[in-house]
């Protein structure tokens, strides 16, 4: 009989411990997930030949010319909630990052062009694979994003070379002062993939990708003795986003 009891409350540990150990990793519903980061932005980048608009004197476009977009990084920041156990909202953030602009075919000897911050806020619903007590749970995600640009400028250089086209063009007819530009702000869907892995019972590390197919276009200003100038570009990003990052379950 004293066999059999202390087997029952053993049984009964063993028991109370499975139970304790499945749920201390626990990601389920109602949970929310802070977490924050490296972000890694790499650029698909592509653009069109430079086209002046206006005047129509000076209508055309300046064939090889072109752009490219340096790699660059940022801080991000995600809040992610557990609708269920698996399906999960999450908003992504992060400190806006610098883009550098390059010039390619008949631009590049200028070198940098300008560059310009860039807002990428990101609404995501996301599935996420295995049981809530899982450990390590791979994810899919999709969502759009709403991408706008502050603090867009030339460089010297830049214009520079935008006064010598014009110059050229016209004959000598333009005399041609400072360009400014604006990008456009567009939307964007978001493809997202990672997995996140339970440290202990609040604290996660996680990694995703997430490819966004993006495009912008750039609408450059120049002043001039004819009025201003007008020309434009569209440059597509594509970025790649690689994301490591560390998060605490609330």
């Amino acid at each position: 009989m004293q066999f059999k009891t202390t087997s029952a409350i053993k049984l009964a540990a063993l028991t109370v411990l499975a139970v304790s150990t499945s749920a201390a990793f626990a990601q389920s519903a109602g949970d929310t997930i802070v977490s924050t980061g490296w972000a890694h932005i790499a650029p698909q980048d592509s653009s069109t030949p430079l086209s002046i608009t206006s005047p129509a004197l000076l209508a055309g476009s300046l064939p090889g010319s072109g752009a490219s977009v340096n790699k660059t990084n940022t801080l991000g920041f995600a809040v992610s909630r557990f609708i269920t156990d698996n399906w999960v909202a999450s908003l992504d953030l992060g400190v806006p990052p610098t883009y550098k602009l390059e010039g390619t075919g008949t631009l590049a000897g200028v070198g940098q062009i300008g560059e310009a911050k860039q807002w990428a806020p990101a609404v995501l619903g996301k599935y996420y694979f295995g049981e809530a007590k899982t450990e390590f749970r791979p994810f899919l995600g999709l969502g759009v994003t709403r991408v706008s640009y502050t603090d867009v400028s030339l460089t010297p250089t830049f214009q520079g070379a935008v006064v010598q086209t014009l110059g050229a063009l016209s004959g000598g007819l333009v005399a041609a002062g400072g360009t400014s530009a604006k990008l456009e702000s567009s939307w964007a869907p978001v493809f997202n993939v990672g997995a996140s892995y339970a440290i202990n019972k609040d604290w996660y590390a996680g990694i995703s990708i997430s490819y966004v197919r993006l495009k912008t276009t750039a609408d450059l200003t120049t002043s001039s003795n004819v009025g201003n100038v007008s020309s434009t570009t569209t440059l597509t990003l594509n970025p790649i986003v690689t994301y490591l990052s560390i998060g605490y379950r609330f």
